[in-house]
C-alpha cells in the first residue's frame, strides 16, 4: 500500500512538471503590450477567480488565446493569467506609441498644460484612432504639434413613419465642424511619461500671469508661448520677457497661430508692456527660439508663415526690448507695430 501511494504522488510530480513545462512553452499567437498603469491577470475568466500577477504599462506579453473579449497571456517570467483586451495595446500601436515618444523627445516644447478631465491619448489626431493610454485628471502636458481634424458629425434627427406623413424637406448638408489635437507628452504620477494624440478642449493651459490677462484685452486665445530672456527687477530678482502667440475665433483655424506680441517687463512702471505686435500671420509650430549667449546678446526666433500664399521663414532679432523682423530679399513687407502700453 505504501508503494502505491508512493508510487501515486510521484505521478502527480511528474504529471505536474510536465503541465507547467507545457503550460510554459506553448506557442505564443501574437504578442501585446500592457496599456494601463496597473493591469491585473487574473488565474481563470470565471467569475471566482483570484490575481496571479500585477502588470506596468509596457510591459511585454505573449498571446495565447482568446476567449470572447479576454485574453489569456504569458508575460516574461513565464506567468500566465486572463486580462480585458481592452488593457492592452496591439503590438502595432506599440511601436506606433514609441515613435511618438522618439518624436517628442526631440522637439520644443510649444506649451505646457494639463487634462482637466479624463482624455485618451490616441496613435493619431481623431476620434477613431487607436488609444494608447486614458490620462486622469491634472496630469501635466507638454505640448508639441497642433493638427486640425473634422470632427464627427452629429446624429441624423429621427424621421417619421407614420404611413401619411408628409415627406421630410431635402435638408442641407451640415456644416463640417473642425477640432483642435495636440501632440503631448504626458508625465505620469510615477514619472514615466507617454506621448500621444489628446483632443485639445481637454488640456487647460498653464499660462503664466499675467499673460491671459493682456491676451484677453487683445482678443486673443493664447496658442503658445515662449521665455525669450529675463531683465533685471528689484536687487536680486528679475523677471521674464514673453514671445506670445495666438488666434482669434474657435477652435479649428487652418493656421496654427495668426496673431503676434512681445511682452516686456517696465521697471520704471512695474508691469509688462507691449513691445511688440504682428496680426495677420498665418504662422505654423514650432517656433524656434534661440537664447542668448551672454546677458547682452541678442535673442532670435523664427516660424514659418503662410499668410502671403506660400510658406516662408520668418526671422526676429529682439535686441533688450527691441525687436526687428529679419528681412531677407524678396520677403513680403511685414504687418508689425511696436508699441509700449
Amino acid at each position: 500500500m505504501r508503494k502505491v501511494m508512493i508510487g501515486f504522488v510521484v505521478l502527480l510530480v511528474v504529471g505536474a512538471i510536465l503541465y507547467f513545462r507545457f503550460r510554459s512553452s506553448r506557442a505564443p499567437i501574437g504578442v501585446a503590450y500592457a496599456g494601463n498603469r496597473d493591469v491585473t491577470l487574473w488565474s481563470s475568466t470565471a467569475q471566482v477567480r483570484e490575481a496571479v500577477a500585477m502588470l506596468k504599462y509596457g510591459d511585454r506579453l505573449e498571446i495565447l488565446q482568446r476567449s470572447q473579449d479576454e485574453v489569456q497571456v504569458r508575460t516574461a517570467k513565464k506567468v500566465i493569467g486572463w486580462t480585458e483586451e481592452s488593457n492592452l495595446l496591439s503590438a502595432d500601436v506599440w511601436e506606433k506609441a514609441r515613435d511618438l515618444e522618439a518624436r517628442a523627445a526631440v522637439s520644443p516644447v510649444e506649451a505646457r498644460g494639463h487634462t482637466h478631465a479624463i482624455s485618451n491619448l490616441r496613435v493619431d489626431a481623431g476620434r477613431d484612432s487607436p488609444r494608447i493610454q486614458q490620462l486622469s485628471k491634472a496630469v501635466p502636458l507638454e505640448l508639441y504639434a497642433r493638427a486640425v481634424v473634422n470632427a464627427p458629425a452629429p446624429a441624423a434627427p429621427a424621421q417619421s413613419t407614420a404611413a401619411n406623413a408628409p415627406p421630410a424637406p431635402e435638408a442641407a448638408p451640415p456644416e463640417v465642424k473642425k477640432e483642435d489635437w495636440w501632440l503631448v507628452r504626458a508625465r505620469l504620477p510615477d514619472q514615466a511619461t507617454v506621448s500621444g494624440w489628446i483632443l485639445s478642449r481637454f488640456v487647460d493651459l498653464d499660462v503664466p500671469a499675467p499673460l491671459p490677462d493682456y491676451a484677453s484685452s487683445a482678443g486673443m486665445r493664447i496658442v503658445a508661448w515662449f521665455e525669450l530672456a529675463r531683465v533685471a527687477d528689484t536687487p536680486g530678482t528679475t523677471r521674464p520677457q514673453f514671445l506670445v502667440v495666438g488666434s482669434r475665433g474657435p477652435e479649428g483655424q487652418p493656421c496654427d497661430f495668426t496673431l503676434m506680441r512681445v511682452y516686456t517687463w517696465g521697471k520704471q512702471r512695474e508691469r509688462y508692456e507691449t513691445a511688440y505686435v504682428e496680426s495677420n500671420l498665418c504662422g505654423t509650430l514650432p517656433v524656434k527660439v534661440t537664447q542668448a549667449a551672454t546677458p547682452r546678446s541678442d535673442v532670435t526666433f523664427s516660424f514659418q508663415d503662410s499668410s502671403g500664399g506660400s510658406a516662408e521663414t520668418r526671422a526676429y532679432v529682439m535686441h533688450q526690448t527691441v525687436v526687428k523682423r529679419v528681412r531677407e530679399p524678396g520677403s513680403s513687407p511685414s504687418r508689425r507695430k511696436n508699441a509700449h502700453g
